[in-house]
């Protein structure tokens, strides 16, 4: 089955850390761009960071930058978001995404960030 799945969402206080993880299977990871995106409640999804399939490229949006790391292990075909310094505006469901070229993307089902004291 040709899947990504989520885990590492959870409730913290602003200032504080999470790291979340993406498992992909059922297709050939090491081909593919990997990306989270995520999605806050009444506005539009929006990419958070991508890293390629060799790890040489990884890009970030203005605003997590500098707070957030994107890494991936090939060997177990998992990507982390390291997320630092959280702050309220980071609450939103975040989402992983494999994508290699005009191939449809494959999207997980998301995981809750919420940001809050």
């Amino acid at each position: 089955q040709v899947q990504v799945v989520e885990s590492g969402g959870g409730l913290v206080q602003p200032g504080g850390s999470l790291r979340l993880s993406c498992v992909g299977e059922g297709f050939l990871w090491n081909t593919y761009l990997m990306s989270w995106y995520r999605q806050a409640p009444g506005r539009e999804r929006e990419l958070v960071a991508s890293i390629t399939a060799a790890r040489e490229v990884q890009t970030y949006a203005p605003s997590v930058k500098d707070r957030f790391t994107i890494s991936r292990d090939n060997a177990k075909n998992t990507v982390y978001l390291e997320m630092n310094n959280l702050k309220s505006d980071d609450t939103a469901v975040y989402y992983c995404q494999a994508r290699r070229g005009p191939a449809p993307a494959i999207w997980g089902l998301g995981t809750q960030v919420t940001v809050s004291s």
